[in-house]
């Protein structure tokens, strides 16, 4: 059996992203498995993996929307910034009031610069990031411009802090709490973290590790079309299909009134499933990836 698609996946806290992949994959071995967007083994919510051909569509996942409560501790700062690492006390810090700190967050909502943190996948000539952190060397990241499209106080009773946050790809959860307290006077370091939707993939329709077994793990797979469900659409007969599926052009059909900002478009089969990605180029479509 051919398996291929996306599973909205519960991660728990404590358990790494790899480790949630491969609780998929005893399942659907020999097929591919991979996931978009990292959660750090700190946090929990929403990991969508991909399955089989679905791996082809991990960048388009992990480029959509996310959504996260993350709970901070004011007056306290740590090297990876969260609770996992050496976490100090400020001697005599600022209380800030709940007016300073939606006053600050207004402040950090919109297009942003956001400088990563040191403990972070990102590479520095080749290396991680978090390997250089550890190994005692200096990591300054660059700044790096992100988008945070809503940033809500949900509760705050010093020195806990919990916000509700829509953000952009690329957002380092972490690091927005760094800022918000800077912006203050103080530190802060993460002490929790929920993902609770990437795009349309949302918390409360995930499924959690341990519920999945050879059957369950087939009823939770998900069309791939879920991955570019923002891309025009555009259903093809059974000789464009080969064409496409042998890598060659087709005419752009008439029916296909836009493509995506990237001039992308997804092919579909007349069952509706995700054939292709096309790409416009000189008014024809170009397969850009097969997933038949």
């Amino acid at each position: 059996m051919t398996h291929s698609g996306l599973i909205n996946l519960h991660k728990p806290p404590g358990m790494t992203s790899r480790e949630a992949v491969d609780c998929v994959k005893r399942w659907l071995r020999p097929a591919k498995v991979g996931h978009a967007g990292t959660l750090d083994p700190l946090a929990s919510g929403v990991l969508v993996i991909a399955v089989g051909a679905a791996t082809r569509l991990i960048e388009y996942v992990q480029a959509m929307p996310k959504q996260y409560t993350g709970t901070f501790l004011l007056g306290r700062e740590s090297d990876t910034e969260d609770i996992e690492g050496v976490v100090r006390m400020l001697h005599d810090p600022p209380r800030p009031n709940l007016d300073d700190v939606r006053r600050a967050a207004a402040r950090l909502t919109g297009p942003i610069e956001q400088r990563p943190p040191a403990f972070s996948a990102l590479k520095v000539k080749g290396r991680r990031a978090y390997d250089l952190a550890r190994a005692g060397e200096t990591v300054e990241l660059a700044p790096r411009p992100v988008t945070i499209y809503r940033l809500d106080v949900k509760r705050f009773e010093y020195p806990e802090l919990t916000l509700d946050i829509e953000c952009s790809s690329g957002t380092y959860i972490r690091s927005l709490g760094r800022d918000l307290a800077a912006a203050m006077g103080t530190a802060a370091v993460m002490s929790a973290l929920v993902r609770t939707a990437i795009g349309s993939f949302p918390l409360d329709e995930a499924c959690l590790p341990e519920e999945l077994n050879r059957q369950t793990v087939q009823e939770r797979l998900l069309p791939s079309l879920r991955a570019v469900e923002a891309l025009p659409h555009v259903e093809l007969g059974d000789e464009h299909l080969s064409r496409i599926g042998h890598g060659l052009p087709i005419p752009r059909p008439a029916d296909l009134q836009a493509v995506s900002p990237a001039g992308e478009a997804a092919a579909i089969n007349r069952n509706g499933e995700l054939a292709a990605i096309l790409s416009l180029r000189d008014g024809q479509l170009w397969p850009v990836r097969n997933l038949a």
